[in-house]
């Protein structure tokens, strides 16, 4: 469903790509008129087997010029375009083309690729627009090393200019090694040979040159990175972007990422997306989804419909859903090693929006007694409903599982490989901004017949936050989940508006 999109309400849309590599690499990217932004899919794994599919996915660019009313103004030459109009509109998408410079294929003398100065000509391209647009502010997309020079723009270039990050709205990325990229492979020596010789550059990828592009030179310690210092972070306070802006899909396909013949997936690591290891592709506090889409490729995610759901959602939706598990009280067994497997889809869409499985190497890991676990955090649309006269609805499927070890080594006597101890899908209505809010949850386990036909029905459950513009919930698990995580274990669902 195509969304009703007032043009004046909508942000100039900047999207930056990931690494090319050499000359070679440059030379192939300048090539791309939308530097892979405009790269299709007819490839998706979905079913219990993971078997491929065709499934046609136009691009996100296209979809953004289709859906949500964004134009694209090159003619023949963005730069220029800019230079010579005034009152461009600001529903507009531009390609940050910061590799043209470093290319061969021009003639003349190419320039050294420098991450700093793409992200210094990103703040030149983000000022035109601005001024150009009248708009306050643009959006920020990114794949891979792209989203390190957006970093590196909120982090080190505005703050040695004396500017706030005001400029930039959201930023979401994709795929992008927020905390670098690291390899299971060669105890480290991997890293040190990359970082020591810079081989095409790679040695952006590493904690001592990343400290350097995200640190503003006022704060730069000369012997480097203190101790403990993490590359995800990024900084919070007065003049930066709020965490809660930002967006990170995180793929866990590894085996899909064909590059090198394969070779780069298995020096990463399965617990990847071919690329960037799981744990290393998010800062901390930003949203997050995690889908099954390798890093780049023809199961990749910027070119997924998974990647787009949630770009779409995240950037142009009203309503902001977070699910956690809450007061867990977990059996008194030091040998059981206890995991949750989440998994999230919004009605009317092909795809799943978020998963996080042990399968795909990323479990939720449970401990002790936890007071509150994220299960997921998704963004709804109410102008995207496939019925006007129903409320937005999702389903978020819940497993726990158990494993004994012994010693650090799984004992399998009792173990029962692909089974759950408690396994349950919450089917949720949320209502829209427009009919006012409200929540309806539902178990499935207590919906008799088809879950499309099953309707909400009576009050939405009591709001239990008495602040406004925040509806909370909490949902008590079923009774045959007690024994596992304790009866007062609930699911905790808050909605708040989002814009």
């Amino acid at each position: 469903m195509e969304a009703d999109v007032d043009g004046n309400s909508r942000l100039p849309l900047v999207y930056v790509r990931g690494f090319a590599g050499g000359t070679r690499g440059i030379d192939k990217a300048v090539d791309d008129p939308f530097y892979g932004f405009n790269e299709g899919s007819v490839h998706v794994r979905v079913g219990a087997h993971n078997q491929p599919l065709f499934h046609q996915f136009e691009s996100p660019l296209l979809r953004l010029l289709r859906e949500e009313g964004y134009e694209l103004l090159v003619k023949g030459n963005q730069a220029a375009y800019l230079a010579e109009h005034t009152g461009i509109p600001a529903n507009t998408v531009w390609i940050h083309r910061f590799y043209d410079r470093s290319a061969t294929t021009w003639g003349g003398s190419p320039q050294e690729y420098q991450l700093e100065d793409a992200a210094a000509d990103l703040l030149d391209l983000i000022d035109r627009l601005r001024e150009k647009t009248g708009a306050p502010a643009v959006i920020l997309v990114a794949h891979s090393m792209g989203g390190l020079i957006c970093r590196c723009l909120l982090q080190k270039i505005l703050p040695d200019r004396g500017r706030g990050a005001d400029c930039v709205a959201k930023f979401f990325t994709y795929g992008t090694p927020h905390g670098g990229i690291a390899f299971d492979l060669g105890g480290g020596l991997l890293e040190r040979i990359r970082d020591t010789l810079g081989i095409q550059g790679a040695d952006i990828f590493g904690s001592r040159r990343m400290y350097e592009y995200l640190t503003p030179q006022a704060l730069t310690d000369p012997d480097g990175p203190p101790e403990g210092w993490d590359a995800r972070e990024l900084p919070q306070g007065p003049g930066t972007l709020p965490v809660e802006r930002v967006f990170c899909l995180v793929g866990t396909d590894p085996a899909d990422y064909d590059v090198a013949l394969g070779l780069s997936s298995a020096a990463v690591g399965p617990h990847s997306d071919g690329l960037v290891q799981i744990e290393r592709a998010y800062v901390p506090g930003a949203h997050r989804a995690f889908v099954h889409r390798s890093h780049s490729g023809r199961y990749g995610m910027v070119n997924s419909e998974e990647g787009y759901q949630n770009l779409r959602r995240f950037l142009f939706g009203d309503t902001r859903i977070e699910a956690s598990l809450v007061d867990l009280r977990l059996p008194a067994d030091g040998d059981l090693v206890w995991q949750a497997e989440a998994r999230l889809s919004v009605r009317g869409l092909p795809v799943v929006m978020h998963e996080r499985l042990a399968a795909h190497w990323c479990p939720i890991q449970l401990d002790g007694q936890q007071e509150s676990v994220s299960l997921a955090t998704t963004f709804l649309n109410s102008g995207l409903r496939t019925d006007v006269d129903e409320p937005m609805r999702f389903i978020l499927e819940l497993r726990l599982i158990s494993l004994r070890e012994r010693r650090g080594i799984l004992h399998l006597g009792d173990h029962l490989e692909h089974s759950a101890d408690f396994a349950d899908t919450l089917v949720i209505d949320v209502g829209t901004p427009q009919a006012g809010p409200g929540i309806w949850a539902t178990w499935n386990s207590e919906i008799e017949g088809a879950v499309r036909d099953h309707h909400v029905a009576g009050a939405p459950r009591a709001d239990e936050d008495p602040t406004p513009g925040r509806w909370v919930a909490h949902i008590p698990l079923p009774a045959s989940a007690a024994p596992l995580v304790g009866a007062g274990a609930r699911l905790r669902l808050v909605a708040t508006p989002w814009t």
